[in-house]
């Protein structure tokens, strides 16, 4: 495991994300909150860009729950059927769905224990959903972010809730709401799993990787 970050050095390192990208936002595209919501369930174990292929012209005709429940579970499963796990995701948004409508008065609740009371909605899911649609400091740990927080000692941890809690900890003003997109981000397109592109990597001096590819 990395050897922990100082909390000057974090503050740097988020320092030079924020620089770099003034304004991230998550690569999911969604017109509304319910949206927003249903993208983040169907991408568990799928890409944002294959998620995004097939809620385009899903979302061009749904916008709300009660145009999920029209549309019916089969509608749904033709319109998702090229992501992974697409029958229960179908299953599962017709059932949230309907809960926000019978629960909610069909808009999505804004706290935790809500969220996670929803079908086929986790923590992380409902952390993406409070951070992206509501603003909160919420830290939602996908394998990009558990990468990233332990490879360079900002929040290292055996597990995901681990992670979520050290980040809870050692983010600092004025970064938190925007944290977690910004590691995503860099876990994805530079801190990459198999092969890291420490070359062009901005926080490289910062890191605490032992195994840099320099």
């Amino acid at each position: 495991m990395a050897r922990l970050l100082s909390c000057a050095a974090v503050f740097e390192l988020f320092s030079r994300l924020a620089e770099a990208n003034p304004a991230p936002r998550t690569e999911l595209e969604y017109g509304n909150v319910y949206q927003l919501l249903v993208a983040v369930v169907l991408s568990a174990q799928a890409t944002d860009a294959g998620v995004n292929k097939a809620t385009r012209p899903l979302f061009r005709d749904v916008k709300s729950p009660e145009e999920m429940i029209a549309l019916g579970e089969e509608g749904l499963r033709q319109h998702i059927r090229t992501i992974g796990l697409f029958n229960t995701k179908a299953k599962n948004v017709i059932s949230l769905s309907d809960a926000l409508i019978s629960k909610h008065g069909g808009e999505v609740p804004q706290d935790r224990e809500a969220l996670t009371a929803l079908p086929g909605v986790g923590r992380k899911t409902a952390n993406v959903v409070m951070n992206t649609a509501f603003g909160a400091e919420t830290f939602a740990v996908d394998t990009h972010i558990f990468r990233v927080a332990n490879r360079t000692g900002l929040a290292p941890g055996k597990t995901v809730l681990a992670v979520e809690k050290g980040l809870e900890k050692r983010v600092p003003q004025p970064f938190r709401v925007d944290a977690h997109h910004w590691l995503i981000l860099h876990g994805r397109y530079v801190c990459k799993a198999r092969k890291p592109e420490c070359g062009r990597c901005i926080i490289v001096d910062i890191c605490t990787y032992k195994e840099k590819l320099i």
